[in-house]
């Protein structure tokens, strides 16, 4: 097929031994929308790709039918659905820890009214694969599962890079550029592994101090992240104070830990 002027197709991989030619397209599909806001035509899809209406066509109708693909009725626009998050987190080891996490972040969005959430390391950032919202107040502040965060600011994001495998923050830090110095980021995480957490001010919403404890696998080796963003009440309202929100986030860790069939390093839980 000749190729299309001005259009571009992204970078594959280098060839294996096999095809799987619908399949690949397919991904291709996925990739491309999930770049994108608003989603895309199937006219706009085959140019970007640089393939033909009819065998994108064929693809997105298949998509479409087992319901990993959504079309605006009024638009025409494809959107990718959550049921690819959906099989993501059945078919991944996120499977049992969010079995295990559930329960365990109920309690602790019931005992502190505020919302929780838990981040896994996806390719280069974090992707937040549970969350909780604050249950008894009208309006509050909470993130939605699928959300990606960046690692090396935020709060999960420097949990996920302090306690996970030495080589996994350098293949990490390879992948983008750093904000600022490297000493500033050794610094930051040597903090966070001597108090064995994160606290920090957002980064995006005031009023709102982040908090995140790790969480280990049966392995011993890093799960997840545990993360409230304590919203502050300019009432006094909340059930609990930041410090002990941390306390109770920090027990709610050792617990899903625990129930992974981790052995926490220091012999007792926070």
């Amino acid at each position: 097929m000749k190729k299309k002027a001005g259009v571009t197709r992204a970078r594959k991989p280098a060839k294996l031994s096999y095809s799987a030619p619908a399949l690949e397209k397919g991904i291709e599909i996925v990739e491309l929308l999930a770049s994108v806001s608003g989603g895309l035509t199937v006219s706009d899809i085959a140019a970007r790709l640089d393939r033909s209406m009819s065998e994108v066509f064929r693809i997105i109708l298949v998509m479409a039918e087992h319901g990993l693909l959504r079309k605006d009725p009024e638009t025409d626009l494809y959107t990718v659905t959550y049921k690819l998050l959906e099989l993501a987190l059945r078919a991944t080891p996120a499977k049992s820890l969010s079995v295990v996490a559930v329960p365990i972040m109920e309690e602790l969005a019931i005992a502190t009214n505020q919302s929780v959430h838990m981040v896994v390391h996806a390719g280069g950032h974090g992707l937040i694969v549970q969350r909780q919202e604050n249950v008894h107040l009208h309006g509050g502040f909470a993130v939605r599962a699928g959300a990606t965060v960046d690692l090396v600011k935020s709060c999960s994001g420097h949990v996920l890079l302090a306690f996970a495998a030495p080589h996994f923050l350098e293949h990490t830090l390879k992948q983008a550029p750093l904000p600022w110095s490297r000493t500033k980021l050794d610094r930051t995480l040597a903090t966070v592994r001597r108090r064995g957490y994160e606290m920090q001010p957002s980064l995006r919403t005031a009023g709102v101090t982040d908090i995140s404890f790790p969480v280990y696998g049966f392995d011993g080796n890093l799960a997840a992240a545990l993360t409230v963003p304590y919203l502050t009440r300019i009432d006094d309202s909340a059930p609990t104070t930041l410090q002990q929100t941390r306390v109770l986030l920090g027990r709610a860790a050792w617990r899903i830990s625990s129930a992974l069939g981790a052995i926490e390093k220091s012999g007792k839980a926070p």
